[in-house]
């Protein structure tokens, strides 16, 4: 897994006990019993991207490049995920690569000159089965978008199914690049809710690169800044916050040259605006859409989750407590806020191995649950027909 913060891959082998068997006709989803989280994660690993890879990420999110440019990346990529995937690759039956997004366009926009709904997530499926040896389900969003969904978020079918509880209206809250949330109302999966709340740490990357610094470290740029409340005010009035669910987005729409503000503001006071607005929006979120449908608790992940000021923020934000995976007591079967998203898409890639379907359409918009992922198989042992 490698999300829109573009640092670099997750990886994460997943050990699933024996699954409860499909509704009946082997068209509905399983029935899920026992406390979370079921299955157990064995290994992560991270693999941080190189300057000159991670650079060739974020031009293309920013919609710079060639063609040319654009398929040497595909196939870099697939080597690098292939590197990251191998050592853990030799106990596994199956990888899962979500691969990287560079663009997401789930609704036309005309004035962007987007005239249908797209996604593109690089990272060549063939390079990570040729190196790994084993089958891949690669490249999971586009079946979605087809079927009229906006092909995201796609983690809450794996929330539900790995971290729901019966008696618990959990949400669970990821602060990748993008900051998004699925709301688990006890083991319904027709009670799911899922979406993006806007920004989380793609506008502090960007601050810190002005900086000379890949990452807001310990929250120390945001800690010695303070909020612009005039550029605070601009920033939320964007018209992608008042859009109700379901809706997702990406670094296409949050970055930080494409926001206003003065120019005489300093770095660090960027970096708290940029704190702030992110805490306002998940705060506002849960307001309009999750509180009223009845919250005990907010478990928060992804790298955010590791940003003291942003934590902070949004516990002042939050009517209910914001715990961690450690206070759950998850982290005894390997499930971190560094593991649960790569841990998700094994899990999505299982199912597909399955021939389930593997998404919850009323969160993402789609007419009807797809089995999302593009299957390739393992390379031919020597001897087989070709």
């Amino acid at each position: 897994m490698s999300g829109t913060s573009a640092d670099g891959i997750d990886a994460a082998l997943l050990e699933l006990p024996d699954w409860p068997a499909l509704g009946e006709g082997g068209g509905g989803l399983p029935d899920l019993t026992g406390a979370a989280p079921r299955g157990r994660v064995l290994a992560h690993t991270f693999t941080p991207y190189t300057p000159d890879l991670r650079a060739a990420v974020l031009r293309a999110g920013q919609n710079e490049g060639t063609p040319a440019e654009l398929t040497q990346l595909h196939w870099a990529l697939g080597e690098a995920f292939a590197q990251a995937a191998a050592p853990l690759a030799e106990d596994a039956d199956l990888v899962a690569s979500h691969g990287q997004t560079v663009q997401h366009h789930p609704r036309p926009e005309a004035a962007r000159g987007w005239t249908r709904p797209a996604t593109l997530q690089l990272g060549e499926a063939a390079v990570i089965a040729a190196r790994t040896g084993k089958p891949v389900v690669a490249d999971f969003r586009p079946a979605d978008l087809a079927a009229g969904g906006v092909g995201a978020p796609l983690v809450p079918f794996a929330d539900w199914a790995l971290l729901a509880e019966a008696g618990i209206n959990r949400a669970l809250h990821n602060l990748g690049g993008v900051s998004n949330l699925t709301f688990l109302p006890g083991t319904d999966p027709a009670g799911v809710l899922a979406f993006d709340t806007g920004p989380a740490n793609c506008l502090l990357d960007d601050v810190a690169a002005l900086a000379g610094q890949t990452q807001d470290e310990g929250g120390a740029l945001a800690g010695a800044g303070t909020v612009h409340e005039a550029t605070l005010s601009a920033w939320l009035a964007h018209p992608e916050l008042a859009t109700p669910p379901p809706k997702a987005t990406g670094r296409e729409v949050w970055t930080l040259s494409q926001l206003p503000r003065p120019a005489s503001l300093s770095l660090p006071d960027l970096a708290a605006t940029a704190v702030a607005l992110t805490a306002r929006t998940v705060g506002d979120a849960y307001r309009r859409w999750v509180l009223p449908r009845g919250l005990d608790e907010v478990v928060v992940a992804g790298g955010g989750a590791r940003n003291p000021a942003l934590v902070a923020a949004l516990r002042a934000e939050l009517p209910v407590p914001l715990r961690t995976f450690a206070d759950l007591g998850w982290t005894d079967h390997g499930f971190t806020d560094a593991t649960r998203e790569a841990a998700a898409f094994a899990f999505l890639g299982y199912a597909r191995a399955q021939g389930w379907p593997n998404t919850l359409p009323h969160t993402t918009g789609a007419a009807q649950a797809v089995s999302a992922g593009k299957w390739t198989p393992a390379p031919l042992t020597p001897g087989a027909p070709s």
